[in-house]
């Protein structure tokens, strides 16, 4: 003869709370995914996670050097003779304030407050001497114009 230990209502209700358990075992394991940075340019675009950032507090100054010279993971072409070059980033990179860098180097003096602006093309491949790039890395680094707090990476392609 045969005992059943659990009854059938039992049964279903150690099944459910094995599942809850286990749900929130996996959640507890996922990492908080980074805000999103995105270029725009026509009716392409691409957006990244931030390749360095700290749950938008400042990011160690040792660390801001090698964050900076990391290598862009996504590109976009562009037209340098017609194209408009969108950013946006999300509203909490906004809050803090952003800035565009060219090839590792800040190119304005004062954050960014909005989560959107636009940029002729032409403005990232001019050269004052020599032929113009061909390609060149964008970065956007989220900052209050004292503390970074998060770097994303791009590169522009000039369309031939």
């Amino acid at each position: 003869m045969t005992v059943a230990f659990l009854t059938p209502k039992r049964r279903r209700a150690a099944v459910a709370l094995g599942a809850v358990s286990a749900g929130l075992l996996v959640l507890s394991a996922c990492e908080k995914p980074t805000p999103l940075a995105t270029v725009t340019v026509g009716s392409s675009s691409v957006s990244t996670e931030a390749a360095c950032y700290n749950d938008g507090k400042a990011l160690a100054d040792k660390d801001i050097p090698g964050c900076l010279n990391k290598k862009p993971e996504k590109s976009i072409s562009v037209d340098p003779s017609v194209d408009q070059v969108r950013f946006g980033v999300d509203p909490e990179i906004a809050e803090m304030g952003w800035t565009i860098f060219l090839g590792g180097r800040n190119a304005e003096p004062e954050p960014f407050k909005k989560t959107y602006r636009s940029i002729p093309a032409s403005a990232f491949f001019s050269s004052q001497m020599g032929p113009a790039p061909e390609k060149t890395q964008v970065t956007i680094v989220a900052n209050s114009g004292k503390n970074v707090a998060g770097i994303w990476h791009f590169e522009l392609k000039k369309k031939s």
